[in-house]
């Protein structure tokens, strides 16, 4: 073998802790074709707007700046959350095993409202918006029979509107706790803490 003259690595720090989307993590694109491949990197592309989308929208609602009024997804997301005088961003915890974070929400006058904004093309569904519902009660001992809950999806210029059934909340509520309580049971008898 000839002699390789090797100095040391060169510093990428700044890209620490990164995924490249043609990246050793995600070795799956070494078996696509070109057209998957592109497919792969638009979607890859519109999750990355989604999430810039979201800071946006949540810097409006924080900084109360309506957006013009339209049928557009965001802009009627942001004026909603406004006009409801929402706050954007919350976690909602319940323990390290699960918990989440609401896009809008706001409890007041005996209402839980929770509202979600979708950027992308993928069918949204409202068992997302009812966990946080139910993480919402059990994180301030609310119980859901004694409110009243009001969820909506944002999405593809529509608005999904659901009142929550205060009995399937209660019930989300119960298989939260008891499927924690079976989580921490497992890691600790196999030592996985």
């Amino acid at each position: 073998m000839g002699s390789v003259n090797f100095s040391g690595f060169n510093d990428h720090s700044k890209l620490r802790g990164l995924h490249a989307f043609m990246g050793g993590s995600k070795y799956h694109w070494l078996n696509y074709d070109s057209k998957k491949l592109v497919d792969a990197f638009l979607k890859y592309k519109a999750a990355e707007r989604g999430v810039e989308l979201h800071e946006f929208a949540a810097m409006c609602i924080r900084l109360r700046q309506k957006l013009p009024h339209s049928q557009k997804t965001l802009n009627m997301y942001v004026n909603d959350a406004i006009g409801f005088r929402m706050d954007p961003e919350v976690v909602l915890f319940y323990s390290e095993n699960c918990f989440g974070t609401a896009d809008a929400i706001c409890f007041r006058d005996g209402t839980l409202r929770i509202h979600d904004f979708k950027s992308g093309e993928v069918k949204a569904h409202i068992e997302q918006l009812q966990i946080y519902a139910a993480l919402f009660c059990l994180e301030y001992k609310i119980n859901p029979i004694d409110i009243n809950i009001e969820l909506r999806i944002y999405q593809n210029n529509e608005v999904l509107y659901d009142i929550a059934d205060p009995a399937l909340i209660r019930m989300i509520c119960d298989r939260i706790v008891e499927y924690d309580l079976l989580i921490k049971r497992i890691k600790e008898e196999n030592h996985l803490e």
